[in-house]
């Protein structure tokens, strides 16, 4: 649905992440059905980073030096490469030998998971970099604050009669965010602008709450996007949600099994489920994606783009894109329905579901093979 640059991890997405760093503006190098959306400008010297490469002051030294004949390498895998207008153009780049540049030390998201296990660090280095030589806003209401130097409030921010500690890892609130009252959180945590914490809400680092999110519950070491709520009571862990998704009241989703081993996940291109490493691994939602009040997610499930789930006991652990209902018994959520339900969320938030929006969800829909 969107580009690798447009996803949050930290504060941040990874584009802004980079335009921040570099002071420069950043444009999309996509496939044909995103361009519309996610148009690409160049000049005659461009450079080209890798969409999921985590920035350090290091690596943008490294690639604001990089001529259009070099390329930064990380064990074989290409961080950045210059390239003429001429190149990008017709994906030359890709393929035309240019000198490489060894790097000792890179982090590059190679699967979803890598969100959250990387997340601590991006928000102590998005936390950094966003508040370097500035002073946080005063907080007016009562509440219990520790490890006041690692707290941020951004402007119009509102933070009422909650437990902030800072001691175990910077805590950021955007502007115009609310943290309702009772609330208890423990770095890292980053709350997006127009983000809102649900009264009571219990949130374990290292944590993201994107912009226009609601939570609610009890949430540890996640990530939601954007736009999208979980303004209810349930539990959610090593998660990663996309925007426009919604987690219906008492939700609840595993992120350990009983028997403590490794958990598997779907993955697309393998088409198979993989060995993760990890005991602790959560739900991956991908936009758009809606489930009923009371639903229970197995560890690591991985859901596609526009499921809209509602069932009985467990559904399986993975839930294909445009599922309708119960995984499994063949029924589609239609494409003219998932449009018209996006429309319909878009307009509760004052936006406008385009033209360039419904072709790239219906190109999605394609994708699945469910026409």
């Amino acid at each position: 649905m969107r580009p690798v640059s447009d996803l949050r991890i930290g504060i941040l997405t990874l584009k802004e992440k980079w335009e921040h760093m570099l002071a420069a503006n950043m444009s999309y190098l996509t496939p044909q059905y995103l361009e519309n959306k996610y148009p690409l400008h160049t000049e005659s010297d461009n450079v080209v980073i890798n969409a999921a490469l985590l920035p350090t002051p290091f690596l943008c030294d490294a690639i604001a030096s990089l001529s259009v004949n070099q390329q930064l390498v990380y064990n074989d895998v290409v961080l950045a490469t210059g390239a003429s207008r001429d190149e990008i153009v017709d994906y030359r780049f890709l393929l035309n030998k240019k000198e490489q540049l060894q790097v000792q030390e890179a982090t590059v998201l190679e699967r979803c998971w890598h969100f959250f296990t990387y997340n601590d660090w991006a928000i102590k280095a998005d936390f950094a970099l966003l508040t370097a030589g500035r002073k946080s806003q005063p907080i007016y209401a009562p509440n219990k604050l520790i490890g006041l130097e690692n707290i941020f409030i951004e402007e119009d921010a509102q933070v009422l009669v909650s437990t902030l500690n800072g001691s175990t890892g910077p805590i950021y609130i955007g502007k115009n965010a609310l943290v309702m009252e009772g609330c208890m959180i423990r770095g890292p945590f980053a709350l997006g602008d127009n983000a809102q914490l649900k009264m009571g809400t219990k949130i374990y680092g290292a944590t993201t709450v994107g912009n226009y999110c609601k939570v609610g519950g009890e949430v540890n070491n996640s990530i939601f996007m954007a736009n999208s709520n979980k303004a209810h009571d349930g539990y959610i862990g090593n998660a990663v949600i996309g925007q426009w998704c919604n987690l219906g009241a008492d939700t609840n989703c595993s992120n350990l099994k009983n028997n403590y081993s490794n958990i598997k996940v779907f993955d697309y291109l393998e088409q198979n489920y993989i060995d993760t490493g990890l005991q602790f691994c959560g739900l991956t939602m991908g936009d758009h994606s809606k489930c009923a009040i009371n639903t229970q997610f197995n560890t690591g499930t991985v859901v596609g783009v526009a499921a809209n789930i509602f069932t009985q006991g467990f559904p399986p652990k993975h839930i294909p894109s445009f599922t309708w209902g119960q995984p499994g018994n063949g029924e589609v959520f239609r494409i003219e329905d998932a449009v018209e339900l996006a429309q319909r969320v878009y307009q509760r938030r004052g936006l406008n579901f385009d033209t360039d929006e419904a072709a790239i969800l219906k190109h999605v829909f394609s994708l699945t093979n469910c026409d």
